[in-house]
């Protein structure tokens, strides 16, 4: 393959690539955000200790997040079959590598609302703050460096698998990879993808590092 035809084709899976993380993530903490303040507030020493709700997201959490991502990709196909019409492609890929990414962010979410200092809730507290308030305003904003943080690392790992979706058709530079680079044997288009993603994966980092580290200067300002 002629590199007149590579540098469109890796153009528009570097396209679809980003459509599928950045949707998925966007998803995935839409779902994920809520289900980390849940665990966060039912646990023992939360604000509104649940101990059967929290066991049930606990277990729920744990078990989907046990699943490795490809053998999650093949057993619910029939539910992104049912939700977009196809189990392949772009769009389909987006599915399940939601359904991946919010149990994982829900934990990050709750890891980080857990670094709060204890003091601050109890604080908002005593001064008769009410639940939605601790969580939007002492939780949610005390954590908010923490959270870029997990944002950061959620993004890239759910950019490692949607590289894997390639195995079953799942677009992206995953599927130009696996396609191209390893059923024909173009090494060379396997080389530049996984330079494209490796490159994508730095900008994410950095951007999102850079971010935290801006938060965390307007803060102590």
């Amino acid at each position: 393959m002629t590199i007149e035809q590579m540098i469109p084709m890796l153009r528009e899976g570097t396209l679809d690539t980003l459509h599928m993380v950045l949707i998925s993530t966007l998803i995935g903490y839409l779902v994920g955000l809520p289900l980390g303040v849940l665990l966060t507030i039912t646990d023992k020493n939360g604000i509104s200790p649940n101990r059967i709700i929290y066991r049930i997201l606990d277990v729920i959490m744990n078990i989907t997040r046990s699943v490795p991502f490809l053998i999650l990709l093949i057993m619910i196909q029939p539910l992104t079959k049912l939700l977009v019409g196809k189990s392949y492609g772009t769009e389909a890929t987006v599915v399940p590598l939601t359904v991946a990414a919010a149990p994982m962010i829900a934990r990050m979410v709750e890891s980080s609302l857990k670094e709060v200092d204890r003091g601050v809730v109890e604080a908002a507290i005593s001064l008769g703050a009410g639940k939605l308030s601790i969580i939007l305003k002492v939780l949610i904003a005390e954590a908010k460096t923490s959270l870029l943080v997990g944002l950061t690392i959620a993004l890239g790992t759910v950019l490692g698998y949607s590289a894997m979706s390639g195995i079953v058709g799942g677009g992206g530079l995953g599927d130009i990879a696996i396609r191209y680079g390893y059923y024909r044997y173009e090494t060379k288009i396997m080389i530049v993808t996984v330079a494209v993603l490796v490159l994508l994966m730095q900008i994410l980092q950095w951007t999102g590092m850079f971010l935290s580290r801006k938060l965390d200067r307007r803060r102590a300002e």
